[in-house]
Protein backbone atom coordinates (compact mmCIF):
# COMPACT_ATOMS: atom_id res chain seq x y z
CA UNK A 1 0.00 0.00 0.00
CA UNK A 2 1.36 3.40 -1.01
CA UNK A 3 -0.95 5.58 1.07
CA UNK A 4 -4.38 5.73 2.65
CA UNK A 5 -6.83 8.39 3.71
CA UNK A 6 -10.30 8.78 5.15
CA UNK A 7 -11.94 7.86 1.85
CA UNK A 8 -9.38 5.96 -0.21
CA UNK A 9 -6.54 3.47 -0.37
CA UNK A 10 -3.68 3.87 -2.84
CA UNK A 11 -1.89 0.73 -4.00
CA UNK A 12 0.77 -0.05 -6.59
CA UNK A 13 -0.63 -2.45 -9.20
CA UNK A 14 2.35 -2.45 -11.56
CA UNK A 15 5.60 -0.47 -11.90
CA UNK A 16 4.69 3.21 -12.18
CA UNK A 17 0.92 2.60 -11.90
CA UNK A 18 -1.17 3.22 -8.78
CA UNK A 19 -4.77 2.22 -8.08
CA UNK A 20 -6.85 4.60 -5.98
CA UNK A 21 -9.75 2.69 -4.45
CA UNK A 22 -12.65 3.82 -2.26
CA UNK A 23 -12.65 2.55 1.30
CA UNK A 24 -15.52 0.52 2.71
CA UNK A 25 -16.05 1.54 6.31
CA UNK A 26 -16.13 -1.03 9.09
CA UNK A 27 -19.59 -2.54 9.42
CA UNK A 28 -20.63 -1.59 5.89
CA UNK A 29 -20.83 -3.79 2.81
CA UNK A 30 -20.61 -1.07 0.18
CA UNK A 31 -18.95 2.26 -0.42
CA UNK A 32 -20.36 5.19 1.57
CA UNK A 33 -22.49 7.60 -0.50
CA UNK A 34 -20.16 10.52 0.19
CA UNK A 35 -17.10 8.52 -0.84
CA UNK A 36 -18.87 7.26 -3.96
CA UNK A 37 -19.66 10.85 -4.94
CA UNK A 38 -16.02 11.87 -4.49
CA UNK A 39 -14.85 9.09 -6.79
CA UNK A 40 -17.50 9.94 -9.37
CA UNK A 41 -16.45 13.60 -9.28
CA UNK A 42 -12.76 12.72 -9.57
CA UNK A 43 -13.26 10.37 -12.52
CA UNK A 44 -15.21 12.94 -14.50
CA UNK A 45 -12.88 15.82 -13.71
CA UNK A 46 -9.75 13.85 -14.60
CA UNK A 47 -11.34 13.02 -17.95
CA UNK A 48 -12.20 16.69 -18.49
CA UNK A 49 -8.67 17.85 -17.64
CA UNK A 50 -6.99 15.30 -19.92
CA UNK A 51 -3.22 15.10 -20.20
CA UNK A 52 -1.28 18.06 -18.82
CA UNK A 53 2.23 18.16 -17.31
CA UNK A 54 0.92 19.71 -14.07
CA UNK A 55 -1.90 17.21 -13.53
CA UNK A 56 -1.55 13.62 -12.32
CA UNK A 57 -1.91 11.29 -15.30
CA UNK A 58 -5.25 9.48 -15.45
CA UNK A 59 -4.78 6.00 -16.91
CA UNK A 60 -8.31 4.62 -16.73
CA UNK A 61 -10.62 2.72 -14.41
CA UNK A 62 -10.38 -0.59 -12.60
CA UNK A 63 -13.53 -1.68 -10.83
CA UNK A 64 -14.62 1.18 -8.59
CA UNK A 65 -11.07 2.54 -8.54
CA UNK A 66 -9.01 4.98 -10.59
CA UNK A 67 -5.68 4.12 -12.23
CA UNK A 68 -3.06 6.87 -12.01
CA UNK A 69 0.62 7.31 -12.74
CA UNK A 70 2.56 6.72 -9.53
CA UNK A 71 4.66 9.69 -8.43
CA UNK A 72 8.33 8.78 -8.07
CA UNK A 73 8.86 10.87 -4.92
CA UNK A 74 5.48 10.84 -3.18
CA UNK A 75 3.57 13.95 -2.19
CA UNK A 76 4.98 17.42 -1.64
CA UNK A 77 4.23 17.58 2.08
CA UNK A 78 6.18 14.40 2.79
CA UNK A 79 9.00 15.52 0.50
CA UNK A 80 9.39 18.91 2.18
CA UNK A 81 9.35 17.28 5.61
CA UNK A 82 12.09 14.82 4.67
CA UNK A 83 14.19 17.17 2.50
CA UNK A 84 14.46 20.45 4.46
CA UNK A 85 17.60 21.51 2.56
CA UNK A 86 15.86 21.52 -0.83
CA UNK A 87 17.44 24.30 -2.89
CA UNK A 88 15.93 27.66 -3.72
CA UNK A 89 15.91 26.91 -7.44
CA UNK A 90 13.77 23.84 -6.92
CA UNK A 91 11.40 25.71 -4.62
CA UNK A 92 10.93 28.52 -7.14
CA UNK A 93 10.26 25.94 -9.83
CA UNK A 94 7.57 24.41 -7.71
CA UNK A 95 5.90 27.75 -6.97
CA UNK A 96 5.56 28.45 -10.66
CA UNK A 97 4.31 24.93 -11.31
CA UNK A 98 1.62 25.29 -8.65
CA UNK A 99 0.42 28.46 -10.37
CA UNK A 100 0.53 26.73 -13.76
CA UNK A 101 -1.58 23.85 -12.45
CA UNK A 102 -4.23 26.08 -10.91
CA UNK A 103 -4.36 28.35 -13.94
CA UNK A 104 -4.92 25.30 -16.13
CA UNK A 105 -7.72 23.70 -14.10
CA UNK A 106 -9.52 27.05 -13.83
CA UNK A 107 -9.30 27.42 -17.61
CA UNK A 108 -11.15 24.08 -17.80
CA UNK A 109 -13.86 25.24 -15.42
CA UNK A 110 -12.60 23.26 -12.41
CA UNK A 111 -12.11 24.54 -8.85
CA UNK A 112 -9.89 22.19 -6.86
CA UNK A 113 -11.25 23.26 -3.44
CA UNK A 114 -8.74 21.25 -1.39
CA UNK A 115 -5.34 22.73 -2.12
CA UNK A 116 -2.59 21.63 0.29
CA UNK A 117 0.91 20.19 -0.07
CA UNK A 118 -0.31 16.60 0.32
CA UNK A 119 -2.39 17.03 -2.85
CA UNK A 120 0.63 17.82 -4.99
CA UNK A 121 2.83 14.99 -6.20
CA UNK A 122 6.60 15.14 -6.75
CA UNK A 123 7.57 13.25 -9.87
CA UNK A 124 10.89 12.87 -11.67
CA UNK A 125 9.85 13.65 -15.24
CA UNK A 126 13.42 13.46 -16.53
CA UNK A 127 16.75 12.70 -14.84
CA UNK A 128 17.27 15.30 -12.11
CA UNK A 129 14.00 17.18 -12.75
CA UNK A 130 11.49 16.94 -9.92
CA UNK A 131 8.19 18.42 -11.04
CA UNK A 132 4.81 18.88 -9.40
CA UNK A 133 1.51 17.36 -10.44
CA UNK A 134 -1.80 18.35 -8.88
CA UNK A 135 -3.92 15.43 -7.69
CA UNK A 136 -6.97 14.45 -5.60
CA UNK A 137 -9.95 16.01 -7.38
CA UNK A 138 -12.58 14.15 -5.36
CA UNK A 139 -13.57 17.31 -3.51
CA UNK A 140 -13.52 19.55 -6.56
CA UNK A 141 -16.25 21.57 -8.23
CA UNK A 142 -17.13 21.86 -11.92
CA UNK A 143 -20.30 23.82 -12.59
CA UNK A 144 -20.25 22.95 -16.29
CA UNK A 145 -20.60 19.26 -15.42
CA UNK A 146 -22.81 19.79 -12.37
CA UNK A 147 -20.17 18.28 -10.07
CA UNK A 148 -19.50 19.12 -6.43
CA UNK A 149 -17.26 17.07 -4.15
CA UNK A 150 -18.32 19.17 -1.14
CA UNK A 151 -14.83 19.75 0.20
CA UNK A 152 -12.88 22.67 1.64
CA UNK A 153 -9.16 22.95 2.42
CA UNK A 154 -7.59 22.49 5.83
CA UNK A 155 -6.21 25.16 8.12
CA UNK A 156 -3.91 27.75 6.56
CA UNK A 157 -5.07 26.91 3.02
CA UNK A 158 -8.54 28.22 3.82
CA UNK A 159 -9.92 31.43 5.33
CA UNK A 160 -13.29 32.07 7.03
CA UNK A 161 -13.81 35.03 4.70
CA UNK A 162 -14.98 32.52 2.08
CA UNK A 163 -17.88 31.41 4.31
CA UNK A 164 -17.67 27.75 3.31
CA UNK A 165 -18.05 28.56 -0.38
CA UNK A 166 -15.80 26.95 -2.98
CA UNK A 167 -14.56 29.35 -5.68
CA UNK A 168 -11.60 30.20 -7.87
CA UNK A 169 -10.67 32.90 -5.33
CA UNK A 170 -10.48 30.21 -2.65
CA UNK A 171 -8.01 28.29 -4.82
CA UNK A 172 -5.96 31.45 -5.36
CA UNK A 173 -5.91 32.09 -1.61
CA UNK A 174 -4.69 28.53 -1.05
CA UNK A 175 -2.10 29.04 -3.74
CA UNK A 176 -0.57 31.84 -1.67
CA UNK A 177 -0.30 29.51 1.32
CA UNK A 178 1.25 26.85 -0.89
CA UNK A 179 3.89 29.33 -2.09
CA UNK A 180 4.65 30.22 1.53
CA UNK A 181 4.91 26.57 2.56
CA UNK A 182 7.15 25.68 -0.36
CA UNK A 183 9.52 28.57 0.29
CA UNK A 184 9.72 28.27 4.09
CA UNK A 185 9.12 24.56 4.63
CA UNK A 186 6.25 25.15 7.05
CA UNK A 187 2.63 26.17 7.02
CA UNK A 188 1.62 29.81 7.57
CA UNK A 189 1.49 30.69 11.29
CA UNK A 190 3.32 27.50 12.24
CA UNK A 191 6.71 27.90 13.91
CA UNK A 192 8.04 24.45 13.02
CA UNK A 193 8.00 22.27 9.91
CA UNK A 194 6.00 19.10 9.52
CA UNK A 195 2.46 18.10 10.29
CA UNK A 196 0.74 17.81 13.63
CA UNK A 197 0.96 14.41 15.29
CA UNK A 198 -2.66 14.61 16.46
CA UNK A 199 -5.70 15.82 14.54
CA UNK A 200 -7.11 17.49 17.66
CA UNK A 201 -3.92 19.56 18.02
CA UNK A 202 -4.22 20.73 14.42
CA UNK A 203 -7.90 21.62 14.79
CA UNK A 204 -7.20 23.58 17.97
CA UNK A 205 -4.37 25.46 16.25
CA UNK A 206 -6.62 26.29 13.30
CA UNK A 207 -9.42 27.66 15.49
CA UNK A 208 -7.12 29.48 17.90
CA UNK A 209 -4.45 30.87 15.57
CA UNK A 210 -5.08 30.47 11.86
CA UNK A 211 -8.70 31.44 11.27
CA UNK A 212 -8.80 34.49 13.58
CA UNK A 213 -5.67 35.93 11.97
CA UNK A 214 -6.73 35.33 8.39
CA UNK A 215 -10.21 36.71 9.09
CA UNK A 216 -8.70 39.85 10.65
CA UNK A 217 -6.26 40.32 7.76
CA UNK A 218 -3.16 39.63 9.87
CA UNK A 219 -0.81 37.72 7.58
CA UNK A 220 2.62 36.13 8.05
CA UNK A 221 5.60 38.27 7.07
CA UNK A 222 6.56 37.60 3.45
CA UNK A 223 8.85 40.58 2.85
CA UNK A 224 12.00 38.44 2.74
CA UNK A 225 10.55 35.79 0.43
CA UNK A 226 10.96 35.77 -3.37
CA UNK A 227 7.57 36.73 -4.75
CA UNK A 228 6.39 37.72 -1.28
CA UNK A 229 4.17 40.45 -2.66
CA UNK A 230 2.43 37.86 -4.84
CA UNK A 231 1.76 35.68 -1.80
CA UNK A 232 0.26 38.64 0.05
CA UNK A 233 -1.97 39.54 -2.88
CA UNK A 234 -3.23 35.94 -3.04
CA UNK A 235 -4.18 36.13 0.63
CA UNK A 236 -5.76 39.56 0.24
CA UNK A 237 -7.84 38.41 -2.76
CA UNK A 238 -6.28 41.00 -5.06
CA UNK A 239 -5.95 38.66 -8.06
CA UNK A 240 -9.07 38.18 -10.15
CA UNK A 241 -7.72 35.02 -11.78
CA UNK A 242 -5.01 32.43 -11.30
CA UNK A 243 -3.54 33.59 -14.59
CA UNK A 244 -3.06 37.06 -13.11
CA UNK A 245 -1.25 35.50 -10.14
CA UNK A 246 0.92 33.39 -12.43
CA UNK A 247 1.87 36.44 -14.51
CA UNK A 248 2.73 38.41 -11.36
CA UNK A 249 4.84 35.54 -10.04
CA UNK A 250 6.72 35.23 -13.33
CA UNK A 251 7.42 38.96 -13.21
CA UNK A 252 8.54 38.85 -9.57
CA UNK A 253 10.96 35.94 -9.98
CA UNK A 254 14.32 36.18 -11.79
CA UNK A 255 13.09 33.91 -14.61
CA UNK A 256 9.94 33.64 -16.67
CA UNK A 257 9.11 29.93 -16.68
CA UNK A 258 9.49 26.87 -14.52
CA UNK A 259 11.60 25.20 -17.20
CA UNK A 260 14.09 28.08 -17.25
CA UNK A 261 14.47 27.80 -13.49
CA UNK A 262 15.43 24.17 -14.00
CA UNK A 263 18.18 25.32 -16.35
CA UNK A 264 19.32 28.48 -14.60
CA UNK A 265 19.64 27.77 -10.87
CA UNK A 266 21.71 25.27 -8.92
CA UNK A 267 19.11 23.37 -6.90
CA UNK A 268 21.67 21.50 -4.86
CA UNK A 269 23.52 24.45 -3.34
CA UNK A 270 21.12 27.39 -3.04
CA UNK A 271 18.78 26.98 -0.09
CA UNK A 272 15.88 29.00 1.20
CA UNK A 273 15.28 29.44 4.90
CA UNK A 274 12.23 30.77 6.68
CA UNK A 275 12.13 34.51 7.42
CA UNK A 276 12.58 35.75 10.96
CA UNK A 277 9.07 36.54 12.19
CA UNK A 278 9.88 37.08 15.83
CA UNK A 279 9.52 40.88 15.76
CA UNK A 280 6.69 41.17 13.25
CA UNK A 281 3.61 42.63 14.92
CA UNK A 282 1.44 41.46 12.05
CA UNK A 283 1.93 37.84 13.07
CA UNK A 284 0.63 35.77 15.92
CA UNK A 285 2.62 32.55 15.87
CA UNK A 286 1.71 29.22 17.40
CA UNK A 287 4.34 28.87 20.08
CA UNK A 288 3.18 25.36 20.88
CA UNK A 289 3.56 24.03 17.35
Amino acid sequence: MLDCGSSCILERVSPGVALKQPVVYLGQTEVDERVANCFSVERQILKRLGHHPRIVRFLGLQGEGILLTEASHGNLQAYLDSHPSTGLGQRLTWCLQVAEAIDYIHSRGVVHSDLRPANLLVHETMPGALDLQLCDFGGSVCQDLGLDGFSLPDGPFYSPVFENESSTLLDIFGMGSLFYTILTGRWPYKTSPGRFAKVDDRLDWEERIVYPNFKAGRFPDVEQLPGGNVILKCWMRQFATARDALAALEEALPVTSSSSIHDGLDNSTKTMGAPDLSDDSRNIQDTAA
